[in-house]
């Protein structure tokens, strides 16, 4: 172990070429010359796990893997996971202010579908659910039903549990963490968990935003933020297209402020930065 240690195996440009292929082709997401520290780094442990001397091995295990497990934990090590409570909040602020109020009117005592793609460990869907009570109160644990999906299984666990440290809501106004999170036993001083009203909206599923199965319930609002920005344009095209068939008619599109969607094609209509709706304005 100590050897491995000290010369850990080289990555060929040949099998960077593989893994940067698999990747794309699985997620999306594109990998550049670049990145070659980047792969080498979050690969190493699953080449220790596994056994394998070389990274030539595990391209081989990774072309004959007919069972994919391989494949999805390569992408959960590849994949970045960095996300926040109430990250640009003013999309929170236009979901409590505009959207929510609008369907309401619109749609009666209806459910209201909501879809957090891309959703790392669960602060955005857990935001979304919050905003959620705070807006409709009670109410909101019947009538909204929010999907939350990302491609990371490991992400997907955490997010799942609803734990996190309480530093990472150091920002978060203090009525909102006394409101909707819960300590944890004392062998877990520092943990706070999402309290069981807020977990109970969201239902978390593995999801390939490029590989998405076909449409079913449309969304009255979709946040896919900070995920377009890792693919190349013609991944993000086929993705917009699959959020807008995904869209009902009125419903509103959240993408970042990092992201814009100026040269890619769709039929969503500009109504403030980084919000998008299915129809005129």
């Amino acid at each position: 172990m100590a050897s491995w240690l000290q010369h850990p195996p080289d990555l060929t440009d040949r099998d960077l070429a593989v893994i940067v292929r698999l990747v794309y082709e699985r997620s999306g997401i594109a990998l550049h010359a670049g990145k070659r520290a980047l792969v080498m780094a979050r690969l190493q442990k699953r080449l220790k796990q596994g056994g394998f001397e070389t990274f030539k091995a595990y391209v081989e295990h990774l072309k004959s893997d007919r069972t994919g497990d391989e494949i999805v934990a390569m992408l959960d090590a590849i994949a970045t996971n960095h996300t926040s409570f109430f990250r640009e909040p003013q999309h929170f602020g236009f979901l409590a202010d505009t959207v929510l109020p609008e369907l309401g009117k619109r749609r009666g005592r209806l459910p209201i579908h909501g879809w957090s793609a891309a959703c790392s460990t669960g602060e955005e869907p857990y935001t979304i659910a919050i905003t959620a009570l705070q807006e409709l109160g009670d109410e909101a644990g019947w009538r909204v039903r929010l999907l939350a999906s990302d491609l990371s299984t490991k992400a997907l666990t955490r997010a799942a549990a609803g734990v996190y440290k309480a530093d990472r809501l150091a920002e978060l106004p203090r009525h909102l963490v006394l409101k909707y999170f819960q300590k944890q036993p004392a062998a877990d001083t520092g943990m706070l968990q999402i309290v069981e009203p807020v977990r109970r909206i969201v239902e978390f599923r593995r999801l390939n935003l490029i590989q998405l199965p076909p449409p079913g319930q449309p969304f009255d609002f979709i946040f896919c933020r900070n995920a377009m920005i890792y693919f190349d344009r013609d991944a993000q095209q086929r993705v917009i297209r699959a959020l807008e068939a995904r869209l009902a008619p009125g419903g509103y599109l959240f993408t970042s402020h990092s992201e814009s969607l100026n040269n890619l094609r769709h039929g969503l209509t500009w109504i403030a930065p980084s919000i998008y709706r299915r129809g005129p304005r």
